[in-house]
């Protein structure tokens, strides 16, 4: 693996694109979306399941000071750490 490959810095305005307005995007460059494409679209949702886990009070009572959709907040903990760990476990798909 070079040196060049490591050091993949992006060249990107960043603080540039942050500071842009939705009406600042040139979006000329996207076709619109016809009557066929929205007659034919589904909506997909992940699957999920409804399970209970024991968690202790103060890991809870932060999830809660987060705002009301705490339960989806650990779900999606829970999901960001299977990932990023789901190359030491075989056979679990994530």
């Amino acid at each position: 693996m070079s040196a060049d490959t490591m050091n993949n810095t992006s060249k990107t305005d960043w603080e540039r694109i942050d500071a842009m307005d939705d009406e600042d995007i040139d979006t000329s460059d996207i076709p619109p979306l016809s009557a066929n494409f929205w007659a034919k679209a589904q909506l997909r949702s992940p699957k999920a399941i409804t399970t209970s886990v024991q968690i202790d009070p103060e890991t809870f009572a932060w999830f809660q000071a987060q705002g009301e959709n705490a339960a989806q907040q650990m779900s999606v903990a829970l999901k960001i750490y299977a990932e990023a760990h789901k190359s030491y476990v075989t056979n679990v798909k994530v």
